[in-house]
């Protein structure tokens, strides 16, 4: 009987999470076009992300806001989500492909604990981790990510210009990756 209690109080908690996630998304998701799962944003209907700091799976913190001026690819997993494994590899080789251009990623690792996030981490990706067991990064996004595996991506200026909300393949988000770094370029990096 004891361990059926904190259990159901963490599902009560993820439910909770999982609702405020699914009704946060307002006006500014109605302003973008959204086609199966993938929400993109024209430059002027974008919205500044919020602030997105925390402390990093390998220790110290990190805030993007250092990454202003770069395209900057956030990628919400769990090291319990199997699309996220399946992804994993993708993410890599479009970080490994794109970096060049003026592109980060910085994944953010939800609903986990730290050992098996680090673990699955390992060998995997090379760019940095935040540790957000709680959501909360995800909860504060206006568009918000509403799935696990799900990829945000932040122009040149921290606006939120693309969200999918589905594991990605590299054939897929590279060229959305691009597409953002060149229209940026292409007007001159306001």
């Amino acid at each position: 009987m004891r361990t059926r209690r904190p259990l159901a109080v963490l599902l009560a908690a993820v439910t909770a999470v999982t609702a405020l996630v699914g009704c946060s998304s307002g006006s500014e998701e109605s302003k973008c076009a959204n086609k199966a799962g993938v929400i993109e944003c024209a430059p002027d209907q974008r919205s500044a992300a919020p602030k997105i700091t925390g402390d990093l799976l390998t220790g110290g913190s990190y805030d993007v806001s250092q990454a202003r001026g770069q395209v900057v690819v956030l990628n919400f997993w769990g090291s319990w989500c199997a699309p996220c494994r399946a992804e994993a590899d993708d993410l890599e080789a479009t970080y490994q492909a794109t970096k060049a251009s003026g592109v980060t990623f910085l994944g953010i690792n939800v609903q986990d604990s730290k050992d098996k996030a680090i673990a699955f981490e390992q060998g995997r990706v090379t760019y940095p981790s935040l540790f957000d067991p709680a959501s909360r990064l995800a909860l504060a996004l206006d568009i918000p990510p509403n799935t696990i595996p799900a990829t945000v991506v932040l122009d040149r200026e921290g606006r939120i210009a693309t969200v999918i909300r589905a594991a990605v393949t590299q054939d897929g988000l590279r060229p959305v990756i691009e597409r953002i770094a060149a229209e940026q370029a292409a007007s001159g990096s306001r």
